[in-house]
């Protein structure tokens, strides 16, 4: 996280950027569970705005790199992500809590349609400021 906030704050400088969030998923949908999270995989986000370019991007990550050299910022890259028709709904509290909200969203849509795509948390709350009972994420998954 701390290379994705080094260059967003590095963006955030010139522009306004959006919050933090992350796609979440596991190659077997079986083991997308908490008792299971070694087999997750992830990508965390910074919602850049339209006027962002990859330029200015790669601008931020030579920055980051002359001063902090973190290891991982081969790894970080700019694209555009298109999410469609989803369900979602807000948790507040902590993370380890997130599996009842978590199933309401998913009961919600297979009353409806089917689940695609990766889940998707949008972290609202400075995790380092607020209590942890007080933190809000709105869970998404996209739907069919």
């Amino acid at each position: 996280m701390s290379l994705l906030w080094g260059i967003g704050l590095q963006i955030a400088a010139l522009l306004k950027t959006g919050g933090t969030s992350g796609l979440w998923w596991a190659e077997d949908l079986a083991s997308f569970n908490r008792d299971e999270k070694d087999n997750w995989k992830w990508t965390m986000m910074i919602m850049q705005p339209p006027e962002a370019s990859g330029q200015l991007v790669q601008s931020a990550i030579a920055s980051v790199q002359d001063k902090k050299g973190l290891p991982g910022l081969k790894g970080i890259r700019f694209e555009r992500f298109k999410e469609g028709r989803c369900a979602q709904t807000m948790h507040i509290g902590p993370f380890s809590a997130e599996g009842p909200t978590i199933q309401r969203v998913h009961d919600f849509i297979s009353s409806r349609s089917a689940l695609r795509g990766k889940h998707h948390e949008v972290y609202l709350s400075d995790i380092r400021k607020a209590a942890a009972d007080k933190w809000k994420t709105i869970i998404r998954q996209p739907m069919e």
